[in-house]
């Protein structure tokens, strides 16, 4: 009765967090796309707001977007209240972590082919209906076998909503402002991956875990509504599920990034995921853990808008090698030692390292395979997730011991060949675009 009853409050706080959140993407969107792009706000002033503007994302993508990387990062400072709560260790409540990251990149291809086959937004709508059932057993879960169940059915579903909405930039904006109108969509994960871990560290001290998990649920089935307003857009004549894969998995760019993105989730995102675990571990209070990596999206955020800048004069090659020196240091940073200094300058470099690397290996993933790029976007999610959930569930055991000083050194180490590598491969990839074109 008490979860009851916490969940109906919640229900009414997260109508007007909502609310509250809505405005401000709208505020975010607008000024992010405000410069060079006036004349364009003013001729389209009355149309249908998902064709506002061709040189950014609508804004209930973006929506979306924040909804579903606060479902996937809210779990990060409450691990240890979730292990106490429960009565379980905390390498088991990780297995629920990483299964949500498993399921997420496990489903990646089929929310992409069926993207394909029937739209974009029909498979957003239904699966953030899922999400949305998902996260409300996840905050009723009684033992930790409903809890593990829940979040995988929950990683699943949410699963589709970001690939979905970078496939339907893909299909919306021309080329040549696609870097751009990712890294607003970007900007808008940063503001739900900053949400989640601060506001989820606060509710989770001061109310309790299970509310975290109700408030994206709530999101998610009011945004599901919500995107009807939009309108499918136009894309390639689906071929039949054969030969998408095939056009995808025969195209060696292609491949090639899926096998640099599949390293990054690992060292990123499946690491990052300790670092308010960490904090905890030092005796930090969950709340002040949860603020201090929620810089990550403060990082996020103000590297987007340098990424659209930059972007303009250096190649994307030179961004990804910016992004990848950014992780590389960041975890050094916290190898050194692990406390709310250290732990908020890690945070930052990460979220730079987010934007400039991962936002070029999206825009990159886009144009390899235009006839099946939903298959081909939706398979670069999958690697990335699939990357961070092993990364998470090997590192398990070493948290439990406290071995974070190794978690984070070897995250540091594999970052240079990554960023190395990436580099150069995109600079090459460039070179024969030029000379085939």
């Amino acid at each position: 009765m008490a979860v009851l009853a916490t969940g109906s409050a919640t229900r009414t706080s997260t109508q007007t967090t909502s609310e509250t959140v809505f405005r401000t993407l709208r505020v975010v969107n607008f000024t992010a796309g405000w410069i060079g792009a006036v004349g364009e706000h003013r001729r389209a002033s009355q149309f249908h707001w998902s064709r506002l503007m061709p040189t950014r994302p609508p804004l209930l993508l973006s929506f979306a977007t924040l909804i579903s990387n606060f479902d996937r990062f809210a779990v990060t400072p409450m691990l240890v209240l979730i292990a106490l709560g429960l009565h379980v260790p905390l390498a088991a409540v990780v297995t629920a972590a990483s299964g949500y990251f498993l399921a997420y990149g496990l489903s990646q291809p089929l929310w992409g082919l069926l993207s394909d086959r029937y739209g974009r937004l029909p498979v957003m709508r239904g699966t953030l209906i899922g999400a949305a059932v998902a996260g409300l057993v996840s905050a009723l879960a009684p033992n930790l076998p409903v809890l593990i169940a829940a979040r995988v059915i929950a990683g699943a579903c949410m699963g589709a909503v970001v690939p979905a909405s970078l496939t339907y930039v893909g299909d919306t904006v021309p080329q040549q402002h696609r870097q751009g109108a990712l890294s607003d969509l970007m900007a808008a994960s940063a503001l739900g991956t900053g949400l989640a871990t601060a506001v989820g560290g606060l509710l989770a001290g001061l109310v309790d875990w299970r509310s975290v998990f109700a408030l994206p649920a709530i999101c998610a089935a009011g945004c599901a509504v919500l995107l009807r307003r939009l309108s499918e857009p136009e894309r390639a004549q689906a071929e039949g599920v054969r030969k998408n894969l095939m056009a995808v998995l025969t195209n060696r760019w292609a491949l090639l990034v899926f096998g640099l993105v599949f390293v990054e989730g690992a060292v990123l995102l499946g690491t990052m995921t300790f670092l308010a675990t960490a904090l905890v571990h030092e005796g930090v209070d969950v709340v002040v853990a949860g603020f201090a990596t929620a810089t990550y999206g403060i990082g996020v955020w103000v590297s987007s808008r340098l990424v659209k800048t930059l972007g303009r004069s250096l190649a994307v090659w030179q961004l990804i090698a910016i992004g990848g020196t950014a992780m590389s240091l960041g975890y050094l940073v916290v190898t050194a030692d692990a406390n709310i200094v250290t732990v908020v300058i890690t945070a930052l470099l990460l979220g730079g390292g987010w934007s400039f690397m991962h936002s070029s290996l999206q825009t990159w993933v886009t144009s390899v395979a235009p006839e099946a790029r939903g298959t081909a976007v939706a398979l670069f999610a999958s690697a990335l997730f699939l990357g961070s959930a092993i990364a998470s569930a090997a590192a398990g055991p070493f948290a439990e011991r406290g071995s974070f000083t190794l978690v984070f050194g070897v995250a540091a180490g594999v970052a240079v060949p990554l960023v190395i590598a990436a580099a150069v491969c995109r600079h090459r990839y460039q070179r024969r675009t030029l000379v085939a074109g």
